[in-house]
């Protein structure tokens, strides 16, 4: 087991560097910088355009330089913890994503937690009691899940919150705690507010892995080996736990890899539309200027959650599939 998880660091090593290259020609792929894209906006807005300013601008930034002095000036930064200055906000990279990043990942984690909680029990009675009422309106459910936009469902949360209730369901803190420093009255704070999100980007999330559990479960059960721990005289619910759950969680925990940075980039809008202060809008705001170091870091970040995420997913699977650390 050692070796088969030292193996796979291993192998993180020359993934996340092509994955580092990769994100910074993303970022450098559209034409032109962030000094084109500001006199760009500056034009827009009608003000005077000075070129040697923007040139002098090109020149302190290093965007004169070729592609792999670029490159090597940001990723020797990154690997010391500096990650440049942003363009745009004219202040350290890591300031500005620190926070943001942070209740990125608390907010991923709770919609994680939030799905396994659901999805697991549903999916395994949606298959245990396939073709019935119950199987029924969990599937249907489940399509309604899917099908829904995540934007969507936020803007109803909010006009039933603003309309019926009487409450502003946006952001992540109430006015007196959103620039307050951190304290355990915010922690709580915080918390309070963080299950609208988490529902609301955790319930296509649900629907999805339920057919996937169910699916997977239901190729399980009609297996010998089920019949077989059947006949011994096993209870129903250890046999279901004991052997075709354990065996249907491999896709289950599978899903790790991509659902943290599915749910920090893919919750954009969902960020927008409730005012949260996540990584999205920040994400989204630095592709636009094309803020190079800022928009790098988060996508070399997202990609680095990728990386990691595969890395426990293996190796959760095989603490719970000998099968798979066998395989050399």
């Amino acid at each position: 087991m050692i070796e088969f998880i030292i193996r796979r660091i291993l192998w993180t090593i020359p993934i996340l560097f092509l994955v580092s290259l990769l994100a910074f020609a993303i970022i450098q792929a559209p034409p032109g910088d962030f000094v084109t894209a500001l006199s760009a906006s500056l034009a827009e807005r009608g003000e005077e355009v000075d070129m040697a300013q923007l040139e002098a601008l090109r020149a302190r930034f290093g965007l004169d330089q070729p592609f792999y002095v670029q490159y090597w000036k940001w990723i020797s930064g990154v690997v010391v913890g500096d990650f440049g200055v942003s363009f745009e906000w004219r202040q350290p990279v890591s300031e500005l994503i620190g926070e943001r990043l942070g209740l990125s990942f608390i907010l991923a984690l709770s919609t994680i937690l939030f799905t396994w909680a659901l999805a697991l029990p549903i999916g395994i009675y949606s298959a245990v009691k396939k073709y019935t009422i119950g199987d029924y309106i969990v599937t249907t459910i489940g399509f309604i899940g899917l099908a829904m936009p995540n934007f969507l469902l936020a803007l109803v949360l909010m006009y039933v919150g603003v309309v019926h209730l009487g409450n502003d369901v946006t952001g992540l803190f109430s006015p007196e705690f959103r620039n307050a420093p951190w304290s355990i009255a915010k922690c709580i704070d915080l918390f309070s507010h963080l299950w609208i999100p988490v529902i609301i980007l955790g319930t296509s999330s649900t629907a999805s892995i339920i057919r996937i559990m169910r699916a997977n479960l239901l190729d399980e059960l009609p297996k010998p080996y089920v019949t077989t721990a059947r006949a011994k005289g096993l209870s129903e619910f250890k046999l279901l736990v004991r052997y075709p759950v354990r065996v249907a969680l491999n896709p289950f925990i599978s899903t790790i890899g991509w659902m943290f940075p599915q749910i920090i980039s893919g919750s954009v809008i969902v960020s927008i539309v409730l005012s949260l202060p996540t990584a999205g809008p920040l994400l989204l705001s630095s592709l636009k200027a094309q803020d190079m170091y800022l928009a790098g870091s988060f996508v070399l970040l997202l990609s680095i959650l990728s990386v990691v995420g595969m890395l426990v997913s293996d190796i959760l699977l095989a603490i719970v599939d000998p099968r798979i650390r066998a395989k050399k």
